[in-house]
């Protein structure tokens, strides 16, 4: 027997604007996958949240994309939706960009990072969530975990690793995929996921037996609904130990807060500071960005834990290199770098702007 793990999320409202998410959506969350583990459709469930997106994990032996499990995930974000218009909530299931279920959640809103695969005598896995950023955001660190020696040590020192890994890149402008060896492509593979709006990580697999290692949500919201909605706020899961990164090789990437697309109105760019969940709450300019990571152990099917791996005082001095790196990037205001370039502005509310001012130019003599 296969276990699959399916992380599905989405921002269905939240309180203050793009803030936090209300406890009666979590408790409703919660009601739901309840009932679904009584009717044996789960084997086991955590809800969370992630700033104003809600994190459904969930397990099961149905496989991925099952019409099943992503129906009853579409449910579940409807009902959440249902409280925040009463509620009043921001954004009230503004990620559910379809009014029916079309038998897969993939290309409706939420976002979506599933694997299936046959247990090990011990299988710690990985959960991380980000808010106020895009899927290319896991580039750097997904890289740095399976192809940077300087990161993970084991792909130099452990032999179950020593051939590498092979790397899915989806192309989100293209509807494209390639795939990519490291470490004998990793230049080609470097060439794509530095551009980290349009190349995005989907899988990770082991080279020498195809055994899935990681899974990133690649959905782009503007690019499904035409226009700016709310940034996407990926998530991924990344199998560690025996054959794989060590934990701790999973989460070192993090400690450098990188700058990601996303912060405020999904229009600039900021650090991407690790955080413990109960502060995965961006304030400060709805941000900066930021992500956490929920530690677990599979055993049957059951989720053991969480351990809230960035809740640890190691990563206090990466929380305030961010905070200076946000220091630093705010005093641009409205500026590049700050802001992002031209062509991402395109799917923000800039070309509101842009129309309105269309009528005005004229040709230079």
């Amino acid at each position: 027997m296969k276990t699959t793990i399916s992380v599905i999320k989405a921002d269905v409202g939240s309180i203050a604007g793009h803030g936090l998410v209300h406890p009666a959506i979590l408790k409703k969350c919660e009601e739901i996958l309840g009932k679904a583990k009584e009717e044996e459709l789960l084997i086991d469930y955590y809800v969370t949240n992630c700033g104003d997106d809600t994190e459904l994990i969930m397990t099961h032996t149905q496989g991925e994309e099952n019409e099943e499990i992503h129906q009853m995930a579409w449910n579940t974000f409807l009902e959440g939706t249902a409280i925040a218009k009463e509620l009043k909530l921001y954004g009230a299931g503004q990620d559910l960009l379809s009014d029916t279920f079309s038998g897969n959640i993939k290309g409706m809103g939420p976002g979506v990072a599933e694997m299936e695969f046959k247990e090990r005598p011990s299988d710690p896995v990985v959960v991380f969530c980000c808010d106020k950023t895009e899927p290319g955001a896991f580039n750097l660190p997904i890289y740095k975990m399976f192809a940077d020696p300087f990161s993970t040590a084991g792909l130099v020192i452990d032999p179950s690793m020593h051939n590498g890994f092979e790397f899915e890149v989806y192309d989100v402008m293209e509807h494209k995929k390639v795939k990519l060896t490291c470490p004998d492509e990793m230049y080609d593979l470097l060439a794509l996921l530095g551009t980290i709006s349009r190349y995005v990580i989907k899988r990770v697999r082991r080279r020498d037996d195809k055994e899935i290692a990681a899974s990133i949500s690649t959905e782009r919201l503007n690019l499904m609904a035409g226009k700016y909605v709310g940034k996407d706020d990926p998530v991924a899961i990344v199998r560690s130990q025996s054959g794989f990164p060590a934990a701790g090789e999973i989460v070192e990437p993090f400690a450098f807060p990188h700058l990601v697309g996303g912060w405020m109105r999904g229009s600039h760019n900021g650090p991407l500071m690790p955080v413990a969940q109960k502060n995965a709450y961006p304030v400060r300019f709805d941000g900066p960005p930021r992500v956490m990571a929920l530690g677990f152990q599979i055993a049957d099917g059951r989720l053991v834990g969480p351990a809230d791996m960035f809740d640890d005082p190691a990563y206090d001095r990466s929380r305030a290199l961010a905070s200076e790196i946000a220091e630093y990037m705010r005093r641009h205001g409205p500026f590049e770098p700050h802001r992002l370039p031209a062509d991402e502005m395109e799917y923000t509310t800039l070309p509101g702007v842009m129309e309105k001012l269309s009528g005005r130019f004229e040709d230079i003599e």
